[in-house]
């Protein structure tokens, strides 16, 4: 998994919020030898998904291809939790995929 943070930008308004991002979340949990990257990814791309959290799984979405996540299987994935989370969620986040895929050239 390529070192994830919090977008540096945010620092200026919230610091300690960025550090915790840092130090709690991506350099604690997301290390867990628990999951590996790929399936943290997958959960929290679903759960981002469900709760219609377009901001923050536009950037997951792009974390889950750098951990492994093909695009396949994330179209997989959001297919089947729109009979789950709701049509316009998985619409909202196909929508997203198709960018970053466009942009990456995928």
């Amino acid at each position: 998994m390529a070192k994830q943070s919090a977008p540096r930008e945010l620092a200026d308004i919230a610091p300690r919020l960025v550090e915790i991002t840092d130090e709690v979340l991506f350099a604690d949990v997301w290390e867990r030898p628990g999951l590996s990257p790929r399936d943290r990814s997958l959960v929290t791309v679903s759960v981002l998904a469900a709760l219609y959290r377009s901001e923050q799984v536009e950037f997951h979405l792009g974390v889950a291809l750098d951990n492994g996540l093909s695009v396949e299987e994330l179209s997989e994935a959001i297919t089947h939790l729109a009979f789950y989370a709701g049509w316009p969620n998985a619409m909202n986040t196909i929508t997203q995929l198709k960018k970053i895929v466009d942009e990456r050239g995928v």
